[in-house]
């Protein structure tokens, strides 16, 4: 590892955009098919962790997941934990985790408060074992009905835990506009939940990350791209300090532009540039094959971004974190000062 990468693993980080079953290792999922007679082979499982040229999205391994292979309170236990574990290992202090309950309660038999206990249990487990913090935000299947999404909320509202503050919303953006989970939306806010959405991601046009904004009245965004093909857009998310959670690994922009001119032409080099209070995240760090430090690393590697920037990045992940004010202040006054004195002993200039 060089120089580089060893500063920015020690750097202190949140994680704000990361699935919970795009983090399982590859020995976990293997022994839990075993252990749960699931179909899935060893081979197909060994084809999961295949990142090609061109690669496609992981909506099938999560699909795999939830049908065959995750059917116990110690699987979803098991895998929030090492998650845990291994983003602890980037200095990762507090992450924050998307988990879509509709299909687990659909191919299991296990209750919505079963299945949440076990991933508070999880968490629990690697903040004893290694002090990273973390929360759980389930997130609405928007390729299931809109009914769906509502009685979600209804779950969480009726098991309400401080460790799930709010809700967001991924899967298949393609066909399944925000506008569809209206209700859900406005019943997660009458409830006091936080919120957030994916809009934008798959190429996906900007009125997406408009609505997302205007009728779901979210507080954050994630990924929202094509924000950039509209300046207005842009403009009002500026003026207002929307954080965006943004993707250096995602699939999409790997897939549909040519490897050669990918760094140049995706929009997260822009974002920044833009004034866009952008802040980078793993999203399926098993899948994706990467990691917190392999992430930060592709800001400054790939889109050029300084370690002025990558300072300013950490402090937004802060801000759009889902935390107490009173931490969230004193967090960004340690951070802050623990970043420069790293770039420091590594001797390493802020405009590197």
């Amino acid at each position: 590892m060089d120089d580089l990468q060893g500063l920015l693993r020690r750097i202190p980080k949140v994680e704000l955009h990361c699935h919970l079953l795009g983090t399982v290792r590859k020995a976990t999922m293997k022994a839990m098919a075993a252990r749960n007679g699931a179909r899935t082979t060893e081979d197909e499982i060994e084809a999961f962790y295949v990142r090609g040229e061109k690669p496609v999205g992981v909506l099938a391994i999560f699909r795999e997941q939830e049908a065959h292979i995750l059917k116990t309170p110690a699987d979803f236990r098991q895998i929030a934990c090492e998650y845990l574990e291994d983003a602890a290992a980037h200095t990762v202090r507090y992450a924050e985790i998307y988990w879509n309950p509709t299909a687990n309660l659909h191919n299991t038999d296990l209750s919505y408060r079963e299945l949440q206990a076990a991933i508070l249990a999880g968490m629990a487990d690697a903040e004893r074992s290694f002090g990273i913090r973390s929360n759980l935000i389930p997130s609405i299947d928007r390729e299931a009905p809109p009914g769906d999404a509502v009685e979600m909320v209804r779950l969480m509202a009726a098991d309400r835990d401080p460790r799930v503050p709010g809700i967001g919303i991924d899967y298949r953006e393609v066909d399944n506009p925000p506008e569809k989970f209206a209700e859900a939306y406005a019943l997660a806010r009458e409830a006091g939940f936080r919120v957030t959405a994916h809009a934008g991601e798959f190429g996906e046009p900007w009125n997406n990350v408009e609505t997302s904004l205007d009728l779901l009245k979210v507080e954050r965004l994630d990924h929202a791209y094509t924000i950039l093909d509209n300046p207005d857009l842009v403009a009002r998310c500026v003026a207002e300090g929307t954080v965006i959670t943004v993707v250096p690994s995602n699939s999409y922009y790997l897939r549909t532009l040519d490897r050669a001119e990918w760094a140049e032409k995706h929009p997260i080099r822009r974002m920044g540039r833009a004034g866009l209070r952008i802040h980078p995240n793993t999203d399926d760090p098993a899948f994706h094959l990467t990691d917190p430090t392999r992430c930060w690393h592709s800001m400054m590697a790939d889109f050029g971004y300084s370690l002025a920037d990558l300072r300013g990045f950490m402090l937004n992940g802060l801000d759009g974190a889902w935390i107490d004010d009173g931490l969230r202040a004193r967090w960004k006054r340690e951070w802050a000062a623990e970043f420069d004195r790293l770039v420091e002993e590594h001797g390493t200039g802020p405009e590197r």
